[in-house]
């Protein structure tokens, strides 16, 4: 195994951090209870009401395949990458059930397509850092 170089650790630190911000909201949102969601403005109880269930797995898969993949890309750890495209894969559902299924640009408005499209934008990128990290033998055993 090579040694990875410290932006290489860096960016996996940031992604980390990024993944449990993800599972932070993700918990959030499980814990919303029906008087939580009946205090949100109309269109957001709209997009509650109208995301399936298996949206919620896609965001589960998202944020802990992300979180799990980040720490093994900081352990050196090849089981990383293919982490990394499932939580990518787990972005792509949880947006086609926002803004394909359901109008979630209507509802929520261009802010929240605005941090899904930074969402997906960083689960991009780490699946190719994870990808580098395999290629320059940064990501091993």
């Amino acid at each position: 195994m090579n040694a990875s170089p410290k932006w290489f650790k860096g960016l996996a630190v940031a992604g980390l951090l990024w993944n449990l911000l993800g599972c932070l909201a993700f918990a959030a949102d499980l814990r919303l209870t029906p008087e939580d969601v009946a205090r949100l403005p109309e269109a957001h109880q709209a997009l509650y009401a109208a995301r399936p269930t298996w949206a919620l797995a896609a965001t589960a898969i998202a944020v802990i395949g992300g979180a799990l993949g980040c720490t093994g890309m900081l352990f050196g750890k090849r089981w990383a990458f293919p982490l990394l495209v499932l939580s990518l894969l787990g972005i792509l559902v949880q947006d086609y059930a926002m803004f394909i299924m359901v109008d979630g640009l209507g509802l929520a408005g261009s802010v929240a397509a605005l941090l899904q499209g930074m969402v997906l934008l960083v689960g991009v990128a780490l699946v190719a850092l994870a990808r580098k990290g395999v290629t320059r033998g940064w990501l091993t055993h």
